[in-house]
């Protein structure tokens, strides 16, 4: 009997005991990611940042419970990235995530340490953010799509649906590193094609009335839109303008024919976004960014804006219709 008594009193003692162990129990730990993006009040960018929150979620990062998402924005002004990059880099951060060659390139110029993962960078090797896509071989990787590769596509689907522009315009922006690189890769393509490329830069929104006049008066008779951030939030601007100067347009995003733009191939931004948490889920979790590969977006979409083609008084070829994986009407 006594030993029965004992037994339940060291019972009891353990079970008083347990919740003074449990609250000495450390808390668990709360990551930081740091996320630098172009424009918070953009319906489009705001679509993309929850699919990739909805991502993380799926590896079981939820923000207020194990990680803290601290977001600087550009708000459409581009000259403020080494001072918001910088700001982040001070943040310490267990690592920062960004979209393109632009602003991976202020992110890279602001720290050598922290891991940076992009999204849909356009040509991570030849802007030297990382030394291959196998093996990066720094504190930068993630998910590529390659202007190189996706623009002479492009080009060739323009040709395609508008047989008659021989003279096509392509809208580049000149601080994205990327840019060039593309531009370069559409000279063989155009040169098959028996087309003429004419290469106009602009910088910010207030540019773009000036670039599509120069356009005009060059002779361009459609136009080709590199994708970059500053572009992404500008597109009912340049949807718009081509439009009203009557240029057939391929693009690069959805979100561009959605605007008004004629044409776009292009990734499922949502689907990558929501992807490339994999690399945010492999890092926090131990695994080093020089040794995670770069991934290849290879799942492509080609849109059609049949309401912009009757706009322009434009027949989209049947067999170009064909190939659309959606057709809006």
């Amino acid at each position: 009997m006594k030993s029965t008594v004992a037994r339940l009193g060291t019972i009891v003692a353990v079970l008083m005991l347990m919740p003074l162990a449990a609250s000495a129990q450390p808390a668990a730990r709360v990551y930081r990611i740091g996320t630098l993006g172009d424009k918070a009040s953009d319906t489009n960018e705001t679509r993309l940042w929850q699919a990739f929150r909805a991502g993380l979620q799926g590896h079981g990062w939820n923000e207020g419970v194990n990680i803290r998402i601290e977001a600087r924005w550009v708000e459409g002004n581009i000259a403020q990235l080494p001072e918001l990059a910088a700001d982040l880099v001070r943040l310490k951060p267990d690592l920062i995530v960004t979209v393109g060659s632009l602003f991976t390139g202020a992110l890279k110029a602001a720290t050598s340490s922290i891991p940076i993962v992009f999204v849909a960078h356009a040509d991570p090797v030849g802007t030297g953010h990382v030394a291959s896509l196998a093996r990066p071989g720094g504190n930068i990787t993630g998910m590529a799509l390659l202007q190189t590769e996706l623009g002479p596509k492009g080009l060739e689907l323009l040709h395609s649906a508008v047989p008659a522009a021989t003279r096509i315009a392509v809208l580049w922006h000149s601080g994205t590193p990327s840019a060039i690189p593309g531009l370069k890769a559409l000279e063989e393509p155009a040169r098959l094609l028996r087309l003429q490329l004419q290469p106009i830069g602009a910088r910010t929104a207030g540019e773009l009335e000036g670039a599509f006049s120069t356009m005009v008066r060059g002779g361009a008779q459609a136009v080709f839109v590199f994708s970059t951030p500053p572009f992404m939030t500008a597109r009912q601007r340049i949807a718009d303008l081509a439009i009203a100067h009557r240029l057939p347009t391929m693009m690069q995003g959805r979100h561009f024919v959605e605007a008004g733009g004629l044409m776009s191939y292009y990734h499922n931004s949502a689907d990558t976004w929501r992807h490339a948490t994999v690399y945010v889920d492999k890092i926090l979790r131990g695994a080093r960014p020089a040794d995670l590969p770069v991934e290849q977006i290879t799942k492509l979409e080609l849109l059609i804006n049949l309401k912009t083609a009757k706009t322009l008084g434009l027949t989209i070829p049947a067999g170009v219709l064909a190939r659309a994986d959606q057709v809006i009407q």
